[in-house]
């Protein structure tokens, strides 16, 4: 369950929050039935707590020539956890990759890579991902069609937790 103390105020926020990060404060409140003043304390205390971990603009890839997005498993030979966690740091360093998860199964990292072109992806396997010592397999899966990105966190498991207590 949560490890923070969040109430059923706190998670009309952190909704509206998901939905719109651009409300302001006097919006914010009377969206949740609050007065500005306690609605401002409680968005500082989740952004304290951690549960609100910041703010971004949500950018359309291929507007800006990102038309081409990359699933990329990776298998690492050597599974010790300094080898898998040197490979992370290096494979989170780099802007082309959005996202990056340690998984189970036939790979041990799953990474999310955005670039303009298959020419610039094809640079980016080749001069970067080969590169990587300790990667011993790289297999790539190209998105045809993005249906879904950038998607709010489902939360309804917070309303039952809430109605529990």
């Amino acid at each position: 369950m949560p490890k923070s103390s969040l109430d059923k105020i706190d998670l009309e926020i952190l909704k509206n929050l998901q939905e719109d990060g651009r409300l302001t404060n006097v919006e914010l409140a009377g969206k949740v039935a609050l007065s500005p003043s306690p609605c401002l304390r409680r968005v500082k205390n989740l952004e304290d707590s951690g549960v609100i971990n910041g703010y971004q603009a949500s950018v359309d890839r291929k507007t800006v020539g990102l038309g081409m997005t990359v699933f990329v498993e990776m298998r690492v030979g050597k599974q010790s956890k300094a080898q898998i966690m040197m490979i992370i740091e290096r494979v989170t360093s780099q802007p082309e990759v959005v996202s990056c998860h340690l998984v189970s199964g036939q790979s041990d990292i799953l990474a999310e890579i955005v670039v303009p072109t298959l020419e610039a992806y094809d640079v980016f396997l080749s001069d970067f991902l080969m590169t990587l010592d300790g990667v011993e397999d790289v297999r790539s899966n190209f998105a045809i069609r993005t249906l879904k990105a950038n998607g709010a966190l489902p939360l309804q498991h917070l309303e039952t937790f809430l109605d529990n207590e």
